[in-house]
């Protein structure tokens, strides 16, 4: 069985991170990239809000710059992901998706949360035909088409806004009567003037023969005047929240109520020697700079639990 001092399971900003930071503290690092290498991020055109970067930067650049970092420095970045863990007892023990296990002396959980879908059956038969949960990823394909996206919250004003830059039209399906975006969020939409957001407003299904045509609401669902209604669309994005990604987890470490990893005194999860860091453990800020920072948290606390635990 292969063994290293640190395990660093997802890459993105968080990861990567944590990986510059062990790596030139001299503690060999191996890192597991994970279904997404670079995170949420490489789905993401311009970042503004990145330090360091003041006309922006592609990020998909950024994770790529990021990785050759770590890379420079000494990480092993490997393609892959992590099945299964034993954290009962170290050194820990991995088992990888190519059938291997791995020992490490500590671990940094980085995987990130995925994007929430609405649980209609729809989505699924419609999965690859106008069903999307990436704007940026999909939105060329629906070039002055009319769109529709799913939520109220900054990540649903982002990807309306930046639909609106190739959609002739595009609808907010807003469930509750108003936005749950920051003022500047908002701000952007109301600038738009294709975009339409349709209040206090239910998905209750998609329909068309080749792909998606079309979607069913229900205005006002759930009272005595719910008022059923259809629009015309050629894609339907989702931007209803994120899942974190620790099903693997469970009954390993401890988790909240939806699912995020437990941190406390910095990184530290609730096993010594288990660390967390970037979207898997913040359900509020889920920032790029936000989890960079707690990459770095989650190194510096692997190497002082390492210089402990050889003492």
């Amino acid at each position: 069985m292969e063994t290293t001092k640190c395990l660093i399971i997802g890459s993105g900003p968080a990861g990567f991170t944590a990986a510059i930071y062990t790596s030139r503290a001299g503690i060999r690092t191996i890192v597991y990239e994970g279904l997404q290498p670079g995170g949420q991020l490489t789905t993401t055109t311009t970042i503004e809000n990145f330090p360091g970067f003041p006309d922006g930067i592609d990020g998909f650049q950024l994770m790529g710059q990021m990785k050759q970092q770590a890379v420079r420095v000494g990480a092993d970045v490997r393609a892959g992901m992590v099945k299964a863990v034993d954290l009962s007892h170290r050194p820990f023990v991995a088992q990888l998706d190519d059938g291997r296990e791995l020992a490490a002396e500590a671990v940094i959980i980085a995987t990130g949360a995925s994007a929430k879908y609405l649980g209609l059956a729809d989505e699924q038969r419609y999965a690859g035909q106008g069903v999307s949960a990436c704007a940026t990823c999909d939105g060329f394909f629906y070039r002055k088409k009319v769109v529709a996206v799913v939520g109220g919250g900054d990540t649903a004003c982002e990807e309306a806004t930046y639909l609106s830059n190739l959609c002739s039209k595009v609808y907010m399906i807003v469930r509750k009567g108003y936005l749950r975006a920051s003022a500047a969020m908002q701000q952007r939409v109301a600038e738009r003037e294709n975009i339409e957001i349709l209040y206090n407003t239910n998905t209750v299904g998609l329909f068309g023969d080749n792909g998606v045509e079309g979607v069913h609401l229900v205005r006002g669902k759930g009272n005595d005047h719910e008022e059923p209604f259809d629009i015309a669309i050629d894609g339907f994005f989702l931007a209803i929240g994120h899942q974190p990604n620790t099903q693997f987890l469970e009954g390993q470490v401890e988790l909240d109520a939806q699912g995020y990893v437990v941190t406390r005194d910095g990184a530290a999860t609730s096993v010594p020697g288990v660390f967390a860091a970037g979207d898997v453990a913040d359900p509020r800020y889920r920032q790029a700079v936000a989890a960079a920072g707690t990459g770095c948290r989650a190194a510096l606390d692997v190497e002082r639990f390492l210089a402990q635990a050889d003492n």
